[in-house]
């Protein structure tokens, strides 16, 4: 049993000696190469798709069995229309969702009626209607599963998709 314990403690001694021995070899810090140090590779851009979420968001979400934008959603909008005024030639799909109560001819309503709802704030901040579409999966795509308000509230958004050129 002791020799158990001294042979973990010397692999564990050992173990440390190489990690110190690694990060004190300053191999890694330009990237100019030691030992086993592979670079990096530069970052790409990310695609405009990509983009979008991470700089603006793509999705608004709404209340129960309602259509309307609430002001807190706005905001995500806003910034949706001035990302889409800085890159002009991008079009997006606004896909409009729901939760699973309701029937699936009134959730499709629904869903159309919500991603309408984007489509006419985005054209009012001033981008072309013909940069938008409009598609509706009502409660056919929920992003989150289970029969509680936490999900429910997830599943009740309309999704801008970013569908060409660049995307």
């Amino acid at each position: 049993m002791r020799f158990k314990v001294i042979g973990m403690v010397a692999a564990l001694a050992l173990a440390v000696t190489a990690c110190e021995s690694t990060s004190e070899s300053g191999a890694g810090a330009s990237g100019s190469g030691g030992a086993g140090v592979t670079p990096l590779p530069a970052a790409e851009p990310l695609p405009l798709k990509d983009q979008f979420v991470v700089d603006v968001g793509d999705r608004v979400f709404f209340s129960f069995d309602r259509f309307d934008v609430e002001p807190d959603q706005k905001k995500v909008l806003d910034r949706q229309a001035a990302w889409l005024k800085k890159f002009s030639s991008v079009t997006v799909t606004v896909e409009g969702h729901a939760d699973e109560r309701g029937t699936r001819e009134y959730n499709l309503a629904l869903g159309e009626r919500r991603a309408n709802a984007v489509k006419e704030y985005l054209i009012y901040l001033g981008i072309d209607a013909k940069r938008i579409k409009t598609v509706s999966y009502g409660e056919e795509r929920p992003v989150a599963l289970g029969s509680d308000e936490a999900a429910w509230a997830q599943n009740r958004r309309a999704v801008t998709i970013v569908t060409g050129p660049g995307s």
